[in-house]
């Protein structure tokens, strides 16, 4: 039922719905949710959020840093990470695997939507900010449309799980992170769960911390809100190249030749270098870092989106390796730092967390 989805999603205009497939018949009789009457579930907010409205915008606002290394990137290499995006987390499976059926689940942050439907007995639906990503969940026939993580365009207390996976760490302030986990906490019916994975500084291959391009001071202050922590310690090593970790598991993976290829890295010095600190003190306080994508020439579109660019800019050429490279930007979390940013949220409480090949998870339960 394409109106019960419509419902469920709040009358944002810029925000473009890509839905092509149609909610279980099963849905009012088996979700576990309590049940919604037609104004209840059309009587949805202008804004997002009922308190703290007078911060609301300047959280809202995207900083630069995130629209050109994180959106921008996305939208331009989406066919390519989407076919390397396959292989089920089983941390994330068994979660899904555990919720009732019938149970209604958001996946925040969906990408090429490898988790929608995972659990045939629940609903899903998902969102992304970026729209090749959601088109490509459409084509498979998903419930998915286009929407930012820290504005959620969906009714209050509509889901019974949400799940928001490898996603918080292209935010790039404190405000804006805590304000996507108020925004899953807000979704979802009281006693709902929320999973929320994020890479890890505390990486189980430490070698790759000295592969990844840190920020440096200057970047922090011109991109990143004064509300985050400062970057503190940055290092004086060239970084010459880096394998990307994947999403979950935090190992390397090859699956094929242009896997290898885009999980390679940068051969040559790197846009960013950082002084002032010892590598040792570095790893333990680097927090902001740029982590390459290469993408196979034959992947990029030629005289489209990678050809300018390469001629803005804004990606590089690895003639070596064949690909063009794109920097994403990355706020990787240290010990405690999920536990921190719910600490101020009253309407939920952690049930469980757990550090999980270089990934750290928090599971919250609405209050």
């Amino acid at each position: 039922m394409l109106q019960i989805f419509s419902r469920i999603a709040t009358r944002i205009p810029q925000r473009v719905i890509c839905a092509s497939n149609s909610y279980s018949s099963n849905y009012r009789s088996t979700s576990t949710s309590s049940p919604m009457n037609s104004n209840e579930m059309l009587g949805a907010q202008e804004t997002v959020s009922t308190e703290g409205n007078n911060s609301c915008s300047s959280v809202q606002s995207t900083p630069d840093i995130e629209k050109k290394y994180v959106h921008r990137v996305y939208d331009a290499i989406a066919p390519h990470f989407s076919s390397t995006r396959f292989a089920k987390w089983p941390k994330v499976a068994g979660f899904l695997n555990s919720l009732r059926p019938g149970s209604v689940i958001l996946d925040a942050g969906c990408g090429n939507g490898k988790y929608l439907g995972f659990n045939p007995d629940c609903l899903f639906i998902g969102c992304d900010i970026s729209p090749p990503l959601i088109d490509i969940c459409a084509g498979r026939g998903h419930e998915v449309l286009v929407a930012d993580a820290v504005n959620l365009p969906y009714r209050d207390n509509f889901g019974d799980a949400a799940i928001s996976i490898a996603v918080l760490h292209h935010l790039s302030t404190d405000a804006r992170r805590r304000k996507a986990i108020e925004e899953l906490i807000r979704v979802v019916r009281k006693g709902g769960l929320v999973l929320i994975t994020v890479w890890a500084v505390e990486q189980e291959d430490k070698s790759l911390l000295n592969k990844w391009t840190p920020l440096c001071e200057k970047y922090n202050e011109e991109w990143v809100d004064p509300s985050s922590p400062p970057v503190r310690n940055q290092s004086n090593t060239v970084l010459e190249s880096i394998s990307e970790t994947d999403e979950h598991t935090g190992a390397v993976k090859q699956r094929n030749d242009d896997l290898k290829i885009s999980n390679d890295g940068l051969d040559d010095n790197a846009d960013v270098t950082c002084s002032n600190s010892n590598i040792d003190e570095h790893h333990k306080t680097q927090q902001e870092y740029f982590v390459p994508w290469h993408l196979p020439f034959h992947r990029a579109e030629i005289g489209g989106a990678s050809a300018a660019a390469l001629e803005n800019g804004f990606a590089k050429r690895d003639d070596k390796k064949g690909t063009v490279v794109y920097n994403r930007y990355y706020h990787v979390f240290v010990e405690g730092e999920l536990q921190r940013l719910v600490a101020g949220i009253n309407n939920a409480v952690v049930v469980d967390q757990f550090y999980d090949k270089s990934n750290w998870c928090i599971v919250l339960e609405k209050l």
